[in-house]
């Protein structure tokens, strides 16, 4: 494009005005993602220190400092402008005939063209306030241009396909690798080390991280195959697959995970776990890192950890108003042990802490021992179990009841000292908050009597049982309303629930920010409380069906009955309550 490039060389007069308007528009947009929670004060003027010793543009460093998302601001500048945000999947399939643009300036300022005629064309910017590059437009063009605001990496991704051999973001940034990173020996190790502090590396994790973000995903997963690397996301609790780095990459890729997390990156033989704190888009993260030799190399699975994204809230958790209130009035007794139970990822920790939050007052002691400590709250004394150093629940506990707390929590019950410890902390006046991994509340007297827990001290001990499940939430949005068959119905038991006819259910529409149609997730619950009969039924050591029907009896209401409420409500569709439940 030599008119547009000639154009930026020869006004060189205009540049102590345009930078002036430049200073003004980084400041009104800063100022809106403050407005919008989008961005810290503080970490505006660290960015702001920043440029003052090393230059740069303000919006740029933000957000390659982490400190804001490319999403974020792009969402800013079109709100701020009125102008259009041209998204991914808004992109044209091909690319318009544009002659006038070389493909170097489309990448050098972060536009692509999309759509074109005689008269006009419509431009994709990064920038769309850049009053300059527009009037180099025109001039090179001969038409009118109609701006619209894009996230920059996705400009760069659409020029690549548009005219560049289609790599995406991740395949130019693989293009600057050194080495192909392979080898298991010991005498790699500083060869790798060399390789995982390369930019190319650093980038390729810092994007599969941001990535992770943007996707709102609760894990990533990094597993190495014979020929390809692979990475998935867990999102709304469903893994999807996502586009990887190479496979000559893999070496490089883990060895940068493992050093963020303080990981051993020599010792490729033996499990490790590490944490890492990581700033992406303006979000602070905590990433739990664990990972495990496999045949091809180490499988990494990151957990992430957003504590901005935690409401400690029953009802923002999904919990219906009686089993809210039945909860509450368990946690208000002075002593005595709750119990919550389900699967792993099925929100228990969080249940955890949002009562805890409950519970953190003044004239109250509280005390945990987690493994680990995932979120940490002011007033409450948290322990980090450590099994190689012999701190154990167990030993932890020990020490714990010596400390005078009103309230214990035990990450989980996993044998039967822990137990007998819990157990005897709530016979001397404590209440003590645990979970089980059991499939529901009924389970979890049986899963105790089966750790070899005397079934008289259980009784004594035991106020309440909560069983849960997390289920996807359809996105209000797209949902879309339909009449169940009456041979639906009558198969999910649905008339015991509603008397309307017929029985309107929802199912996922699909949008570009819920591509399921499914956004965030929600619990389902179910609360056993321990009534004399149930005491006796355990006395007598009764199966678990048999106390869930008593409970039933005695007005508990199932997590398969509280996800078809969630379902008749349209917070979440019957297909999600079977795909959870076992009554699948």
């Amino acid at each position: 494009m030599n008119m547009a490039a000639s154009a930026s060389q020869d006004d060189s007069g205009l540049l102590p005005s345009i930078s002036v308007h430049l200073e003004d528009r980084a400041a009104e947009l800063c100022r809106l993602l403050v407005e919008r929670d989008r961005l810290r004060e503080e970490d505006l003027n660290r960015a702001r220190a920043y440029r003052e010793q090393h230059g740069g543009n303000l919006l740029t460093l933000l957000v390659r400092l982490g400190l804001v998302s490319e999403r974020d601001l792009a969402r800013a500048q079109s709100e701020l402008l009125d102008i259009p945000m041209i998204s991914d999947k808004d992109y044209p399939e091909d690319a318009p005939e544009v002659d006038d643009i070389s493909v170097r300036y489309m990448k050098q300022q972060h536009l692509v063209p999309i759509r074109a005629t005689d008269e006009g064309i419509e431009v994709v910017m990064a920038d769309p306030q850049d009053d300059f590059a527009l009037k180099a437009l025109k001039m090179a063009t001969g038409r009118d241009v109609l701006a619209r605001v894009g996230i920059a990496s996705e400009i760069d991704n659409t020029i690549e396909r548009y005219f560049g051999g289609g790599k995406s973001a991740m395949g130019q940034i693989a293009e600057g690798l050194g080495g192909d990173g392979e080898g298991s020996d010991e005498e790699d190790v500083e060869h790798l080390r060399d390789l995982a502090s390369e930019a190319p590396v650093i980038r390729l994790v810092n994007l599969i991280l941001q990535r992770a973000v943007e996707s709102r995903a609760s894990d990533i997963h990094i597993e190495p195959f014979e020929n390809r690397l692979k990475v998935r996301y867990r999102i709304d609790g469903v893994l999807q697959e996502v586009e990887a780095p190479p496979a000559r990459s893999t070496a490089a890729v883990i060895s940068r995970v493992k050093i963020m997390a303080r990981l051993n990156i020599a010792e490729r033989r033996l499990p490790q776990d590490g944490r890492i704190m990581h700033r992406v888009g303006g979000k602070e993260l905590d990433l739990r890192v664990s990972t495990v030799p496999t045949a091809h190399g180490e499988s990494v699975v990151m957990r992430i950890l957003d504590r901005e994204a935690v409401v400690l809230d029953f009802t923002s958790l999904g919990f219906a108003d009686d089993a809210r209130d039945t909860f509450i009035k368990a946690l208000e007794m002075p002593h005595g042990i709750i119990l919550v139970t389900g699967p792993t990822g099925s929100g228990k920790t969080t249940t955890l802490y949002t009562a805890l939050s409950q519970l953190n007052r003044p004239e109250r002691k509280i005390i945990t021992v987690e493994d680990p400590i995932e979120y940490q709250i002011e007033g409450i004394n948290q322990i980090q179990a450590k099994a190689s150093i012999g701190l154990d629940f167990a030993s932890a506990l020990r020490s714990i009841v010596r400390q005078d707390p009103d309230v214990i929590m035990i990450g989980e019950m996993r044998d039967l000292e822990t137990a007998r410890i819990a157990i005897q902390s709530a016979l001397t006046g404590h209440l003590v908050l645990s979970t089980l991994h059991t499939n529901d509340a009924a389970g979890g007297v049986t899963r105790m009597l089966d750790m070899g827990v005397e079934d008289y001290l259980l009784t004594s001990t035991v106020n309440a049982i909560m069983a849960q499940r997390l289920v996807r939430r359809l996105d209000p949005a797209t949902r879309e309303p339909y009449q169940a068959l009456p041979e639906f119905v009558e198969e999910l038991g649905l008339r015991a629930l509603t008397d309307a006819d017929p029985v309107t259910l929802y199912r996922p529409g699909t949008s570009e920010l819920s591509p399921t149609g499914y956004r965030g997730r929600t619990g389902i619950h179910e609360i056993l409380r321990m009534s004399d009969e149930i005491r006796r039924m355990v006395i007598k050591h009764a199966t678990a069906t048999d106390i869930e029907r008593q409970a039933r009896a005695e007005g508990m209401r199932s997590m398969y009955e509280d996800g078809l409420l969630k379902a008749l409500a349209g917070e979440t569709s019957a297909e999600e309550v079977l795909r959870v439940t076992q009554e699948a």
